[in-house]
């Protein structure tokens, strides 16, 4: 995220927004501008030198950067959301043109709006040079098999837009307040959601050549899947009701990324999906993510090639990147965006 920004409820004339307070060196508190806390960053949610210091103690040559899901502002007026992405977008932009062979840039777009999503869509592909956005899990409460953003998903299917599905908003948030539940347990739950709907949804079927990834290895997904093809075949009248095929042949369709925190999760996750369709991931630099980049990985007992294919040939292919443009680097992604190691990492 940028260091600063003006505080948007003066701009814009109501509030809601998130403000950064910077209380000392190196520190700053995310609230809301009503007064309520949010969380507390470091340099390394703003400044791209730390950034890149804790790639390179960590082994990772090319991060891929987006913004923070409370910044998406869905909720707000499109025009304002649109002013605010815009900003957020020529930041991340900035931040590549100045460091071009260790970030990429995911953007944003004001998803409340179609019209004005695939506007702001275009101008990130075709101006800054963007691969993909970061998008929510829903918009608004509304499931990502509304068919108001159908029109977004076609032209982000032409345009060859990757896009980063990032729980947010979580179903049932009200009655998890405690023990931290929405992160550890409506995250996982919101991404299963989405991908329930998108399959369900007919998303997936409508949209083949549209590339989507769900983050935190897809939330409770992989491990629901089960349950939801048996309710696909038990009871079509209210699972089938779009044609769809069986949900688990749609299980190679879509990426997820890696962070899982448990080796077995990860065993199953590659089974479930394929070792084509996961990604590294690091939700760096917040303390859910996996921030030692893909150590855990390289200490399980996997193939050489589906190691690499995880730390760096996927988000390459997710991405349509070409991987001599990063040295045939690893690329991992965050949310902000021992090792001496033979080969390199791509995180996200």
């Amino acid at each position: 995220m940028p260091e600063r920004w003006e505080p948007l409820r003066e701009r814009f004339g109501y509030g809601g927004f998130i403000v950064l307070e910077h209380y000392r060196e190196g520190a700053a508190r995310m609230m809301r501008d009503d007064g309520v806390f949010f969380r507390e960053v470091g340099r390394n949610a703003w400044d791209p030198e730390a950034i890149i210091a804790d790639m390179d103690r960590h082994g990772v040559d090319v991060m891929v950067l987006c913004t923070v899901p409370v910044l998406f502002y869905y909720w707000a007026k499109p025009e304002h959301t649109l002013e605010w992405a815009r900003f957020l977008n020529d930041h991340l932009a900035s931040v590549v043109a100045k460091y071009p062979r260790r970030f990429l840039a995911l953007g944003t777009v004001p998803l409340q709006d179609t019209a004005l999503a695939i506007e702001e869509m275009e101008r990130c592909r075709t101006q800054l040079g963007m691969p993909g956005l970061e998008i929510g899990s829903n918009v608004n409460g509304a499931n990502l098999d509304d068919e108001r953003l159908f029109p977004f998903y076609e032209a982000a299917e032409a345009l060859g837009v990757a896009l980063l599905v990032h729980p947010w908003n979580m179903v049932g948030a009200e009655r998890m307040k405690r023990y931290w539940g929405e992160w550890l347990v409506g995250m996982p739950a919101e991404t299963a959601l989405a991908i329930h709907s998108c399959i369900c949804g007919g998303v997936f079927d409508r949209f083949p050549r549209l590339r989507m990834l769900f983050a935190h290895a897809g939330g409770a997904f992989p491990f629901t899947l089960g349950r939801i093809a048996h309710g696909w075949r038990a009871r079509p009248d209210l699972c089938n009701v779009n044609h769809t095929r069986d949900p688990r042949s749609y299980a190679g369709h879509f990426w997820v990324d890696s962070i899982t925190h448990d080796e077995r999760a990860l065993a199953y996750l590659l089974d479930v999906v394929g070792r084509d369709r996961v990604v590294m991931g690091s939700d760096y630099p917040f303390p859910l993510g996996d921030l030692e980049h893909g150590r855990f990985i390289e200490h399980m007992e996997l193939p050489p090639e589906t190691k690499e294919r995880i730390l760096w040939k996927n988000a390459v292919e997710f991405l349509q990147l070409d991987a001599g443009d990063y040295g045939g680097g690893s690329i991992a992604a965050s949310e902000s965006s021992d090792r001496t190691r033979g080969d390199s990492r791509t995180t996200a």
